[in-house]
């Protein structure tokens, strides 16, 4: 399923990619691509077939002539020096298109066009300054293709073409992640053509019209100025269109929808356009690690409205696609709107990871009142800022830097609400708190819990090859549970999370007070710390209640700051009131801390992520 992008006028298409390729001259972006090729091989030898941008040959530096220089002259026209990895030191900078255009057609044509035995795999050949990524795909035409013509002749011209290569050329010292990417979508141009070309010779003819008005350009200019014959290609050719808006799409929004013959679609998404977040964008890796880390206590929140969402749907999109987006909301968590949806969980877990690969969601936490939100460190809070004026227009009588200066410091939603307001104004409270959310102006906080017990003086220092108290507290791996259900989304102290798989877990202890049996597990669940650290917690004055002993040794585990105290409730079964009691009882031993959950950090915090 693909999610197509906004429809743009093509005045305003080139427009933003003139403007996009300008940003990349100037800041080198190593993200977007400087050229896409089109080379294939035949009876005629190998042929560049198309190429763009174009190859602008009086705007080539003198450098990049063909004219002879002598390689132990002095460097003092500015001319770039050579690095061997790819990231030159220069007086005076080439663009992306110069760095291409100092390969002529032939000489692309020859290194791009490989032999056979390279066919169906991933071809990367670095040259200089410019590494070209692509994926070589061997044509094998069927005998039983019948090309219908008015000819009433048996003949039919066999293809010339052998195999042809889709090349995006990229900076030398580009991301690998977006190398990767790169010879994804090449790889499935390669695909939907090949399919096209076995199926009504689509390519075959697209090359031959490209081939023929090359040579009639070349024939026309022989005696006159030299001319790019792929401008003359550009409006009669499909194929060449399709090339064009899928390098245009790489260099701006990052989203390629193509239908090749009018056919086959060819969706395609470079996450590392879309999942930008105060400048920086996020690894592929850094957002596979946390989708895989999503749990059924999460919430999926739509950064488009329904309505234009459903609109980008294509007209054979999953039905379980349509109805999650219909049910999703921000106080439903994903095991509720599986419920919902009608949906099985895995199903749910697979169609948000969907959605927030391709920058249509984000993972949050259900809104309840206990929800701790604060400003985000880099918020604009500019007073004319667009978010300003947009946040007054949606919401009026309302500011969006009165807003935010409600968020300077750690606040509960339970805050907010009055017993006196109409149940309208709470509503729109909610909804200016997901505004905020989408818009990455918001951090939630959650509570994560440590053990911390001094060593005694009598104990001798701990040698460093021993374990830290935190290591050997929690041995124990948590899986994900396989349903959950809420009470109200909006319940204060009571939210009540039920676990079905709570009959495997160690919270179920045998009725009964203070039995023998009740006692052993509890030292059994004790036994992972020193004897001074049990003696420590034993004198604490709750050790005393068996019942709040065991509560304490069953949730020992997670004492390590890693589980914070919404996955503890729905791990264990509990209210947020019995947790928050037991920490009071041995504040002595426990260190409570409030920060970001680390597995939707990713999508609401701009930090440095490296790949």
């Amino acid at each position: 399923m693909m999610l197509s992008p906004s429809t743009e006028s093509p005045d305003d298409r080139n427009s933003l990619y003139s403007q996009s390729l300008n940003n990349r001259h100037k800041s080198g972006d190593k993200t977007s691509p400087i050229s896409v090729i089109l080379v294939s091989s035949g009876s005629r030898g190998n042929k560049l077939l198309f190429r763009y941008p174009f190859q602008r040959i009086a705007d080539c530096p003198s450098s990049l002539s063909a004219k002879q220089r002598n390689p132990y002259a002095l460097n003092t026209t500015g001319d770039v020096l050579e690095d061997p990895d790819g990231d030159s030191r220069e007086q005076c900078p080439l663009t992306d298109e110069q760095l291409v255009a100092g390969f002529s057609d032939s000489i692309l044509a020859t290194i791009l066009a490989t032999k056979n035995d390279m066919c169906g795999k991933k071809f990367e050949l670095k040259i200089d300054n410019v590494r070209f990524v692509g994926h070589p795909t061997l044509l094998q035409h069927s005998p039983l293709i019948q090309v219908f013509k008015t000819d009433p002749s048996p003949k039919r011209e066999m293809p010339t073409m052998i195999l042809f290569n889709v090349v995006f050329a990229l900076r030398a010292n580009a991301d690998p992640s977006v190398i990767s990417c790169m010879h994804n979508l090449s790889r499935r141009i390669a695909i939907a053509l090949q399919h096209e070309e076995r199926r009504c010779q689509y390519l075959t003819r697209e090359a031959k019209l490209m081939l023929s008005m090359q040579d009639e350009i070349t024939t026309t200019t022989e005696n006159g100025t030299p001319q790019s014959p792929f401008r003359q290609i550009l409006p009669k050719c499909k194929l060449a269109r399709d090339l064009k808006a899928a390098y245009d799409s790489l260099c701006t929004t990052g989203v390629v929808r193509l239908h090749i013959n009018n056919w086959l679609e060819v969706s395609f998404c470079l996450p590392h356009k879309i999942h930008r977040v105060g400048g920086n964008y996020i690894p592929p890796e850094a957002l596979e690690r946390s989708l895989k880390a999503i749990r059924p206590y999460h919430a999926l929140l739509l950064l488009e409205s329904e309505k234009a969402l459903l609109d980008q749907l294509p007209l054979d999109c999953s039905p379980a696609m349509v109805r999650l987006i219909k049910t999703c909301s921000a106080v439903k968590n994903l095991q509720q709107l599986a419920q919902d949806a009608d949906l099985a969980l895995l199903q749910i877990f697979q169609i948000a990871a969907h959605l927030v690969y391709w920058g249509k969601a984000i993972i949050i936490f259900p809104l309840c009142e206990n929800n701790v939100y604060m400003l985000s460190p880099h918020a604009n809070i500019s007073l004319y800022s667009t978010l300003a004026k947009q946040f007054a227009q949606q919401f009026s009588g309302h500011d969006l830097p009165s807003m935010l200066a409600k968020f300077s410091l750690p606040v509960s939603l339970a805050e907010f609400r009055n017993p006196l307001e109409a149940p309208a104004q709470e509503a729109q409270l909610i909804q200016m708190v997901v505004w905020m959310l989408q818009r990455r102006l918001l951090i939630q906080l959650h509570t994560y819990v440590c053990l911390l017990i001094s060593p005694s003086e009598d104990e001798p220092t701990p040698k460093g090859e021993e374990l830290p108290l935190a290591a050997r507290v929690g041995g124990r791996s948590l899986s994900t549970p396989s349903a959950l259900s809420f009470g109200s989304p909006t319940s204060s102290d009571d939210m009540t999370l039920t676990s079905p798989s709570m009959e495997n877990s160690s919270a179920e202890l045998l009725p009964g007070g203070d039995s023998p049996l009740n006692k052993r597990m509890t030292e059994t669940l004790l036994a992972s710390l020193s004897e001074h650290e049990r003696q420590v917690i034993l004198n604490i004055p709750a050790a005393q209640n068996p019942e709040d002993l065991r509560m304490f040794a069953r949730l020992l585990h997670y004492f390590r700051g890693h589980h914070h105290l919404e996955e503890i409730m729905y791990n264990e079964n509990m209210r947020r009131s019995q947790l928050k009691t037991l920490f009071d009882k041995f504040r002595s031993v426990l260190i409570v801390t409030n920060h970001e959950d680390p597995i939707i950090s990713i999508f609401q915090s701009p930090m440095e992520y490296t790949a």
